[in-house]
């Protein structure tokens, strides 16, 4: 017996593609065939075209399915292939399936006249809708079944496969057995007959076995033929296309080629295997905001942090100034935040998460003492196995604002801000390094600040910087703060801009431009005559210049002592909201969200009613996009929902 690969499937598809009963589909990035039950002996083919040189079927051989059947249990069996002879009902050779099972047929000559033998192997579940490849192995009385290269089904039976089954006069059925009755109504993308060898270790020696494939036809291959010029496709050609509604489903290989349509951005998405991919979508515009929660917290919040933790999604830490309770931590549940953890604290200012490897850290920025009378700020580590937040490591601070979590060069880094010590404004504030040895953070580097309130890290290409936004020297807010640059190991001053009572750095890109904005909180000299009003004053926004290597003023904002800038983005449009937190009369104050305008620069677009506001944070869920704003005058603070159209 000829031992090549004999390719039932290619031979009966004509060279020019499908015939008529057939059509080509494609499933989760693969094509099949989809055959007709209208026309059974359509799909049908000589044996002789196979067994050219012998009218027997090999005694010993395998035999290669690659298929794709429905979902739903099939109510009766169904033919993959049978091999029969014109003249006789029955069949010489043939392979079905039912819910679970999966049976081998053949002709027995023992006795006078022969009769129907079949094997079955039991627990075989193929109607799942997804592709699969067996390999059924046959030598005389041992039938062994193997499917995506799992274990092997091994059945041994009293009847042996005939030894010199005649072929003559006898044609191949593609999924029948020549009758309407019991069609294949899944997909077939290989039947390969592979006479005197197992099959087995020549599918099974790749990472994908469900698509394992010895012999496909080239109408079914990865890349379609097509004809020279700009003629269309040589063989006519559908796909199966599955769309998916509702929230962002998984796209994993099973799911290649499938499409999702997002109902509430009007995008249509196209799975690659790993990621959904943009084909068709209608960018959201921000049209209003609406109250979506308001969140009781343990006192009033100077800051707060929204992060993630793989595996339980999103979190926000809120600094309460109180101590008892101290601060909180809630879990983003149903669409809301819920209270999920305490953590003691002593006057809050804010949180930073940030991770090192696979460790995962909350820092709080502590102003005031504990009650021994010891001023320390304090770094969480989570613990998987309590699912909470645990004191890791305290570090002895003075008044501290900030923390500012970064990395540079492999390398993890932790920066406090000391606004002061007793009443002196002109103090160091430290960065520390992450020592991998002993697993804990050591002084690096001392910084001179004033007052300071804020730390912002940022990257331009090659370069990592470092801002710092001084408030107070003890006699005026009219000072400068400083950007420092890495350099040869350490931070180096890049430049200096006079502030005014500067409270916060949000560093941003819009496009290829790079902007600095600094939220200037209040103007005071003990030196010169008192303004008619402190705290109506212009913050201002920074853009790099590349040519001068140094950032320069792009546009004066007139805010109300500002304490935050937060930047954000809807489908193609950038914004910046700011924390107006007093206006010299009173703390109920609009925060203003700018749109990002080009020329014009950032235009006021949305005037939002708060209360001594204090911080803001931007973050998206699966319910949409949100800003959560944090009150330093009432123990609420507000989940706010970007309304889109």
């Amino acid at each position: 017996t000829d031992l090549r690969p004999l390719d039932v499937l290619s031979e009966a598809v004509p060279a020019g593609g499908p015939a008529r009963g057939m059509r080509v589909l494609q499933v989760q990035g693969l094509r099949g065939l989809q055959l007709s039950a209208s026309r059974p002996r359509a799909l049908a083919f000589p044996a002789s075209r196979l067994f050219i040189h012998c009218d027997r079927f090999p005694e010993e051989f395998s035999i290669i399915v690659t298929l794709r059947a429905l979902r739903r249990p099939a109510k009766r069996n169904e033919y993959i292939f049978t091999l029969m002879v014109e003249e006789s009902p029955g069949v010489l050779v043939g392979l079905r399936y039912a819910p679970d099972k999966l049976h081998f047929l053949f002709w027995s000559q023992e006795r006078a006249g022969g009769w129907q033998s079949r094997v079955t192997f039991p627990n075989v579940s193929l109607s799942d809708s997804r592709w699969h490849t067996l390999v059924l192995a046959v030598s005389g009385q041992s039938f062994s079944l193997t499917v995506d290269c799992s274990v092997p089904k091994d059945v041994v039976v009293e009847t042996p496969f005939p030894a010199s089954l005649s072929v003559r006069r006898a044609s191949f059925y593609l999924g029948n057995r020549r009758r309407r009755k019991g069609v294949f109504t899944g997909l077939l993308r290989q039947l390969v007959l592979l006479p005197g060898a197992d099959a087995t270790p020549r599918i099974c020696h790749g990472f994908n076995f469900k698509v394992a494939t010895l012999s496909v036809p080239s109408v079914l291959q990865d890349v379609p033929a097509t004809a020279v010029s700009n003629e269309v496709l040589k063989y006519p050609y559908e796909t199966d296309m599955k769309v998916t509604l509702g929230a962002r489903p998984r796209c994993s290989k099973q799911e290649k080629a499938q499409f999702w349509f997002n109902a509430s951005r009007r995008g249509l998405y196209l799975c690659n295997g790993s990621t959904w991919l943009s084909m068709l979508e209608v960018q959201p515009r921000l049209d209003y905001v609406e109250e979506h929660q308001k969140l009781v917290t343990n006192s009033e919040t100077m800051g707060v942090e929204v992060f993630s933790i793989p595996r339980l999604g999103l979190f926000a830490a809120t600094a309460n100034r109180l101590t008892p309770p101290g601060s909180a931590i809630y879990r983003w549940t149903d669409g809301k935040f819920v209270h999920y953890q305490n953590i003691p604290t002593h006057q809050a200012q804010s949180w930073k998460y940030f991770t090192i490897g696979k460790k995962i850290f909350l820092a709080v920025a502590n102003f005031e003492q504990n009650e021994r009378g010891q001023e320390f700020s304090v770094i969480f580590k989570w613990s998987h196995r309590k699912a909470k937040f645990l004191t890791y490591q305290r570090i002895s601070t003075h008044s501290a604002r900030d923390w500012e979590a970064f990395v540079i060069q492999g390398e993890a880094f932790l920066a406090v801000v000391n606004h002061r010590e007793g009443n002196n404004h002109n103090i160091d504030s430290v960065i520390y390094r992450w020592n991998p040895r002993t697993g804990l953070f050591e002084a690096n580097q001392t910084i001179p600040t004033s007052g300071a309130y804020d730390w912002e890290f940022f990257t331009i290409g090659p370069y990592s910087f470092l801002a710092v936004a001084n408030t107070f020297n003890g006699t005026s807010t009219r000072i400068y703060s400083h950007i420092y640059i890495w350099l040869r190991g350490s931070f180096q001053l890049f430049q200096s801009i006079l502030t005014f009572g500067a409270a916060d750095w949000e560093v941003f890109h819009i496009g290829d431009r790079v902007f600095l904005a600094v939220a200037n909180s209040h103007s005071y000299d003990s030196g010169t005559p008192a303004p008619s009003n402190f705290y109506a004053i212009n913050s201002s926004i920074y853009e790099l210049n590349i040519t001068a290597q140094m950032f320069v003023k792009f546009q004066d904002l007139l805010t109300y002592s500002a304490l935050d800038w937060e930047f954000f983005s809807v489908g193609d449009d950038s914004f910046l909201v700011v924390a107006n937190s007093f206006d010299g009369f009173t703390f109920s104050v609009n925060s203003i969200i700018y749109r990002w305008q080009g020329y014009e620069g950032f235009v006021a677009a949305h005037q939002l009613p708060t209360v001594g506001c204090r911080d803001w944070e931007a973050f998206h869920t699966a319910e949409g996009s949100f800003l959560l704003y944090s009150s330093a005058k009432e123990p609420l603070s507000k989940v706010l929902k970007l309304k889109t159209t």
